[in-house]
């Protein structure tokens, strides 16, 4: 009841928006015509001004769509091109995406970031061949049971790869409706989402869904961006309310944001005998399930946590320049050490250790700073 009470509410506060839109923009207007009109219009630029070269492109295939549309989540077009093709090379369909070992699927995400991504999709794609003999589904109720594929992730999926009617709102497309219909409030507040998710189902047509989907991204990524947007040739800037009224730099509303916390850490690299020491990371957490280097309270006494820990005792013991790494919540100081390793004793180590040499070590899935620390001379 509560959930069918949500749905009416946004329903509601949908018309309320459309009327006070169409007041707004042109008198006597009626809502479906104003988004048949909206949809219209971008499917119009799209063809003629959107992306339609990526990669992922080429064809509807929906494993391409689902690979691209997970690497997509938080990373921008640019960066995901050379990982998506690297990826693809390695594992061309959902079969050998299952039957590869996890570790093989995050050596090939390195350095995107946000790895439960990466554990998702290795997840979803096992499901897809034990569920779905190795076909996806084709509605998005059914893709958003997968892991990692939510409702947003799984209406794109099926648009684009089948033609099927949804709404999506990922971050580009929140801020198109914010400023189109000057929607006030969080984008990220549970009120105004609900808001932005009717308006964005009454804007989806009927036809045309796939390149309407693609559209409404392609603007808010190249036109109606965060900073700097380019009003001057947005197809939706004649009756953007945003636009009218001077607004365009304030919507939509940000969030108050917090001091960002800083952590700091200890990163230890051990060479002995031509090898360096590696640590499995646990599959929860930060850099889940990559390869790391051992870490160490920044006030502890490096050598004796060398000595405890790995039976390691160093002749060489200096500090590298310090690194600064930051995720979405906070932000990680790293002090790296480099020790020279006279000895070691056989069978001190801990469950999760591994000697590579350091070309070894720079193709395993590492997390970017660890990658940076071993390039360093």
């Amino acid at each position: 009841m509560r959930a069918s009470g949500g749905v009416e509410s946004a329903s509601r506060i949908s018309v309320a928006i459309f009327e006070k839109r169409s007041s707004a923009s042109r008198d006597g207007e009626d809502p479906g015509e104003l988004a048949d009109d909206f949809a219209a219009r971008v499917v119009a630029w799209q063809r003629q001004h959107g992306r339609n070269d990526l990669p992922w492109q080429r064809n509807r295939d929906p494993y391409a769509v689902w690979v691209s549309e997970i690497m997509l989540q938080q990373t921008q077009v640019a960066t995901v091109i050379p990982y998506y093709e690297r990826f693809m090379d390695r594992f061309p369909d959902v079969a050998a995406l299952a039957a590869a070992s996890l570790d093989e699927v995050m050596r090939c995400w390195s350095g995107l970031g946000y790895y439960s991504r990466a554990r998702n999709l290795h997840r979803a794609a096992t499901v897809v061949m034990s569920g779905y003999d190795g076909v996806f589904p084709r509605d998005a109720a059914a893709l958003a049971e997968l892991p990692g594929i939510g409702r947003s992730t799984a209406a794109a999926i099926a648009a684009l790869a089948y033609g099927e009617r949804g709404a999506i709102l990922d971050g580009n497309v929140k801020r198109v409706l914010c400023r189109y219909f000057a929607i006030e409030g969080d984008p990220a507040s549970s009120s105004v989402e609900r808001s932005l998710w009717a308006l964005a189902e009454r804007m989806a047509p009927e036809q045309d869904i796939a390149r309407y989907t693609q559209g409404v991204m392609d603007i808010g990524a190249t036109v109606c961006t965060r900073h700097r947007p380019r009003c001057q040739v947005c197809v939706l800037a004649r009756d953007c309310v945003a636009r009218r009224t001077g607004r365009v730099e304030e919507l939509p509303q940000a969030r108050k944001r917090k001091p960002v916390p800083e952590r700091s850490v200890a990163m230890l690299l051990l060479h002995h005998a031509g090898q360096v020491l590696l640590e499995k990371r646990p599959q929860t957490g930060i850099w889940g399930g990559l390869w790391s280097l051992p870490e160490a309270a920044p006030e502890e006494d490096i050598e004796a946590v060398c000595l405890r820990r790995f039976g390691a005792r160093g002749i060489e013991v200096a500090a590298l320049p310090g690194l600064v790494h930051g995720f979405t919540h906070f932000r990680l100081r790293i002090q790296p050490w480099r020790i020279v390793v006279g000895s070691l004793q056989i069978g001190s180590g801990e469950p999760g250790l591994v000697w590579l040499s350091l070309e070894e070590a720079r193709g395993a899935a590492l997390p970017v700073p660890v990658r940076k620390i071993l390039e360093v001379r």
